[in-house]
This record gives structure tokens, C-alpha cells and sequence, in this order.
């Protein structure tokens, strides 16, 4: 009966490290967005944390937030912050930067 329970401790854990990848394509593919519409340069994308979370708008999700580094003017290198619930945008942060 215990083999059972390694079994399903198993693929909880292999759900889990699949599930982050998606969440981490999800956070590239909006801060690739969000930066071809602002005008700005990205470079880099970086996970801070990721935990379970309950939310009265989402649920229970994994909550996830991303740092990337991102450039306005082509020279300078600036970082922000993105906020994913599940695989959903739910706030982008970003400091003042110069631009062209």
C-alpha cells in the first residue's frame, strides 16, 4: 500500500516541475509582449519565488513572481518585476527608465 503513496508522491512531483515550466514560458511570452508594446528592449527573465496561494479573484494558484531585465534606450539595463497567478498576468512592475 505505501508503494502507492511513493508513486503518487512521485508524479505530484514530476506535475509540479512540469507545471513550472509552462509558468515560466507563460512569463516570457507576456513580458515579450509587454515589452514589444512599450518599445523596450528585453534581455533577461529570472523566477524570484513561486508558492501556492489562495486568492478570492483566482483561487488556488501557484503565485508566481519573475524578474527580468529590460533596456529603454539601448544602453542602460533596468529591472522590473512580474506578478503571474497561475498562468495569468496579474501586475507588471517597473522602475523609472530613460528612453530615446
Amino acid at each position: 500500500m505505501e508503494n502507492i503513496y511513493y508513486l503518487l508522491l512521485f508524479c505530484l512531483f514530476c506535475w509540479y516541475f512540469v507545471y513550472l515550466r509552462q509558468v515560466s514560458e507563460a512569463a516570457t511570452r507576456h513580458v515579450n509582449r509587454y515589452c514589444k508594446e512599450g518599445g523596450l528592449q528585453f534581455i533577461s527573465l529570472a523566477r524570484r519565488s513561486s508558492r501556492i496561494k489562495f486568492t478570492k479573484k483566482h483561487g488556488l494558484c501557484i503565485y508566481s513572481i519573475f524578474d527580468f531585465d529590460f533596456s529603454g534606450d539601448g544602453e542602460s539595463n533596468n529591472e522590473g518585476s512580474l506578478t503571474l497567478c497561475g498562468l495569468k498576468l496579474e501586475q507588471v512592475e517597473l522602475p523609472a527608465y530613460r528612453v530615446n
